[in-house]
């Protein structure tokens, strides 16, 4: 099972079936399918072959699926990259990969038209929304045709994806997935969802993203309907798109959710079509969770934890929310957790230790970098195999359910003591009026480290330092209470939603 099969057994089955909904454009499997070949069989012309690397720098749209597809079919290797990318880290991407397509629009050719004169592996570049000129490296992009190709002798061991992490303490990484792994993390997640052949799964996450990106992987797997958004900067217009298309699952990330939390007329829009909201990349704080379920009382809330490394990790199921809200869960299925602490040994219940992962949808390694890949991968319990290090630290309680705490890196070591950052902002989150917060390590002469804590309000909201202060030694042990509080208008974000604390410091 390659990952395109599902697709393709959808095309044939049910061609006339909507696939994708692109603000007034609608695009059935069929329509998607024909759009699929002909890029790819353009990009054979190109010299495209079997295991090459096929950039797509593409914003949410059908030309992005489609020339997923395309490179797929081919037996290629497809590379998403964010469209906000500037071009000297696409350059390097596209060094690093050696990549030999790229497929953009015409809108973006500030950015790549630099990255690609600087990339000597880039032989073709096709481009949406561009006239191009024949015998050229930049070309039109190909219109649906009936072109058709032989599938090539691919294995589920190939290479599907190259994903490169954001690069926040260095050069990015591209994280190597095959086939196998992407088609068991979709059927892993769709499963513990319950998706549904009849979803319209609303997706305002960049496909760059693979949060963003499985949203499409899980309904093509299922034959089900997925409304692209071009982003999440105008929450009331993807409201208006979801209350159109009568959505059914909504996946966002934190910040997401405070915007929709904040808008005054979220009452207004009839989203009772809703069944499943789903969070990743931050944990919500039990307050958000809180609101969120009161917002949307008849839709099912999964919060989930997971690294690009190996898709999804853990879930929370639903009917424990109220019982250890702040929990991430236990694992999902076809796959095995742990800690271990510093040594790699083992930890029982109720420790605190380094998460480790088991399972088929475990990365490759990193593109070229086997010093990377060795501190990540390493042998696992059966001999010859090998497991992933996720480099998070978790504490289970003495149920063996999972709690986030912090990258090994981020965690502040004030008074000889650890602080976790995420269970101070849990607290602070906790307080009435805050609208995001961000908890971070800075220098002192005294404490090691102190706790620092930059907190943005809600609109009319009026708080203090003391405020927060008080609030935090009512609810944390003294040694984990911040020190200092700074109001900020906003944070700093990734271009997958993520607070970005690197340089708050």
């Amino acid at each position: 099972m390659l990952l395109h099969h599902d697709f393709e057994g959808w095309v044939a089955r049910h061609a006339d079936r909507v696939a994708l909904v692109c603000g007034q454009e609608r695009h059935t499997y069929g329509d998607l399918a024909r759009r699929a070949q002909s890029i790819a069989a353009a990009l054979r012309r190109r010299g495209v072959r079997r295991g090459d690397r096929v950039a797509l720098f593409l914003d949410n749209g059908v030309e992005f699926v489609a020339g997923m597809v395309a490179t797929l079919t081919l037996g290629a290797v497809f590379m998403p990259i964010n469209p906000s990318t500037k071009d000297d880290k696409l350059a390097y991407m596209l060094g690093d990969a050696r990549v030999c397509a790229l497929l953009t629009h015409e809108s973006l050719a500030q950015v790549w038209g630099p990255a690609v004169a600087s990339s000597p592996s880039v032989r073709s570049v096709f481009v949406a929304g561009h006239a191009g000129g024949a015998g050229t490296a930049v070309l039109p992009w190909p219109a649906p045709g009936a072109d058709s190709l032989a599938d090539p002798d691919s294995i589920d061991q190939d290479l599907a994806a190259i994903i490169y992490t954001s690069g926040s303490t260095g050069f990015p990484k591209g994280v190597m997935l095959t086939h196998l792994n992407m088609v068991s993390a979709a059927r892993s997640v769709s499963t513990y969802l319950g998706l549904r052949s009849d979803d319209v799964i609303l997706c305002a996450l960049p496909l760059s993203f693979d949060y963003g990106l499985y949203q499409v992987l899980m309904a093509f797997r299922l034959g089900a309907s997925v409304v692209l958004e071009r982003n999440f900067s105008f929450p009331v217009k993807v409201l208006e798109t979801m209350e159109r298309e009568r959505a059914t699952v909504f996946p966002g990330v934190p910040t997401m959710f405070s915007m929709l939390m904040a808008l005054a007329n979220l009452a207004a829009f009839d989203l009772s079509a809703l069944r499943i909201i789903t969070n990743t990349a931050a944990a919500l704080s039990e307050a958000h969770i809180q609101r969120l379920r009161a917002l949307f009382p008849q839709a099912t809330l999964f919060s989930m934890y997971g690294l690009t490394e190996c898709k999804r990790v853990t879930y929370l199921p639903p009917e424990q929310l109220d019982i250890r809200p702040t929990s991430v869960g236990r694992g999902m299925p076809n796959e095995e957790v742990w800690l271990v602490d510093d040594q790699g040994l083992r930890l029982p219940n109720g420790a605190t230790g380094e998460l480790v992962i088991r399972g088929s949808h475990v990365m490759r390694g990193y593109w070229e970098k086997p010093e990377e890949t060795a501190a990540r991968l390493k042998p696992g319990p059966i001999p010859g195999e090998m497991v992933l290090y996720s480099g998070d630290l978790f504490r289970t309680d003495s149920d063996g359910w999972l709690y986030f705490l912090a990258r090994r890196d981020d965690i502040i070591k004030s008074r000889g003591e650890k602080v976790s950052p995420r269970e101070v902002e849990n607290a602070i989150s906790s307080l009435e009026g805050v609208f995001e917060v961000a908890v971070v390590g800075v220098p002192d002469e005294i404490l090691g480290q102190a706790v620092k804590a930059f907190v943005t309000l809600a609109p009319d909201a009026s708080l203090s330092a003391r405020d927060v202060i008080r609030h935090c030694l009512a609810h944390l042990e003294n040694f984990m209470v911040p020190k200092y509080v700074e109001f900020v208008e906003s944070l700093p974000k990734t271009g997958t939603g993520k607070i970005k604390k690197t340089g708050l410091a």
